[in-house]
């Protein structure tokens, strides 16, 4: 029984030393998934009162698929209040008459194209905690009525009867009372619309949503006819949530050291020949600043111990591997970093110590294999001499 315990727990054992040493790399994996946006703000409509005047407060819900790490689509609803007015000191016949401003209600549903402008320009990275994007798209507005606008009209026209039409005319040449013929009705519009947004992530799930779009729309918007498309602008924030995973990892195991076989004759039986001494190889990892390629003093030692090891070998060899972390940056700029890395310290063994150029190999495998678990430490050039 004891030797039946002893047996299973040296097999644990090395089960559990089997799975310590294994190596490898973690690759990150997009996953197409829904979202939903909760947002609020306040909105600008374009108009000739004064710019306070025509501030209103704005909401949107949204509903969005991302297809790609580049691309995605989303359903936005965006309402609540536009704003709009009379400029009094266009003419001394609506001078004072308290007309500058009115409001009005609507609702918008839009469809948009998403761009992920972060993940197009500087590679994907899923950890990233600020991510920039762009958005195009149009739909429908549906405007309500407004008393107030119907209102104004109805005092300009009793004002210019009362003083004669034909001073009151507005630069375009039109009277003020034609800029208001349009009848106080609801309306639909088609309406297009593009704008940027910033994501700051909070959670893998969570992350705060900044917008800012711009929304261009037919002549009838806000009850005037100016002969030119009406226009408002949004400014807002909000709550992103992410429904299901966004990206998935994936272990690439590290490939396994090649097994040699040496077939070996033996002349004389009675002869017990003794081993030639096993000279075992030298591994040195020398770490580098972020986004830097020259050793550092605290760093040289290392550079120096293989150029030990190479003379006191002098059949020996050494192999010499750049990487860049996955981190930061781009595939282009750590290709760079990589190799730049590697030749540093191939440089330093050949002009600093003297070790012949064909006793020297390298090679750079950017940030797309990541020898180390923690992010910071990729920044390496790994050299083994044998």
């Amino acid at each position: 029984m004891k030797k039946m315990i002893l047996s299973c727990l040296m097999l644990m054992g090395a089960l559990s030393v089997s799975a310590q040493e294994q190596k490898g790399t973690t690759e990150y994996v997009f996953e197409p998934h829904w979202y939903i946006q909760l947002q609020g703000g306040v909105q600008y409509t374009t108009g000739e009162a004064k710019f306070s005047k025509l501030i209103s407060p704005n909401v949107q819900a949204a509903v969005g698929y991302q297809f790609s790490k580049a691309v995605g689509a989303r359903l936005a609803i965006n309402a609540w209040q536009a704003r709009g007015g009379w400029e009094t000191n266009k003419t001394t016949i609506v001078e004072g008459m308290n007309l500058d401003n009115y409001k009005y209600t609507y609702f918008a549903p839009a469809l948009n194209l998403t761009f992920d402008l972060s993940n197009i320009i500087a590679g994907y990275n899923p950890n990233r905690v600020v991510s920039f994007g762009a958005f195009i798209g149009g739909g429908l507005n549906f405007r309500g009525k407004c008393d107030d606008a119907g209102n104004n009209r109805n005092k300009i026209i009793n004002r210019i009867n009362e003083l004669r039409g034909d001073k009151a005319v507005t630069a375009s040449g039109q009277t003020v009372a034609d800029e208001l013929t349009y009848e106080n009705k609801s309306a639909v519009l088609p309406f297009g619309q593009g704008g940027l947004t910033m994501d700051i992530k909070v959670s893998e799930a969570v992350a705060i949503g900044l917008e800012a779009q711009a929304n261009i729309l037919g002549d009838k918007f806000n009850f005037k006819k100016a002969g030119n498309p009406d226009s408002y602008f949004n400014l807002l924030a909000g709550v992103k949530i992410n429904l299901g995973p966004t990206y998935s990892t994936r272990f690439i195991p590290a490939p396994e050291p090649e097994i040699r076989y040496v077939d070996k004759i033996v002349e004389k039986i009675v002869e017990v020949e003794k081993p030639a001494p096993v000279v075992e190889p030298l591994r040195r990892d020398i770490f580098f600043l972020i986004n830097r390629t020259d050793i550092r003093e605290s760093e040289a030692q290392k550079v120096k111990d293989i150029a030990d090891y190479m003379n006191a070998h002098q059949t020996a060899k050494v192999m010499v591997t750049g990487y860049a972390d996955a981190g930061t940056g781009n595939d282009k700029i750590n290709d760079r970093l990589a190799k730049g890395r590697a030749e540093a310290v191939v440089k330093a063994l050949k002009e600093q110590y003297g070790i012949a150029e064909s006793r020297i190999s390298w090679d750079s495998k950017g940030s797309r294999v990541q020898p180390f678990a923690d992010n910071d430490s990729n920044r390496v050039s790994i050299a083994i001499a044998e």
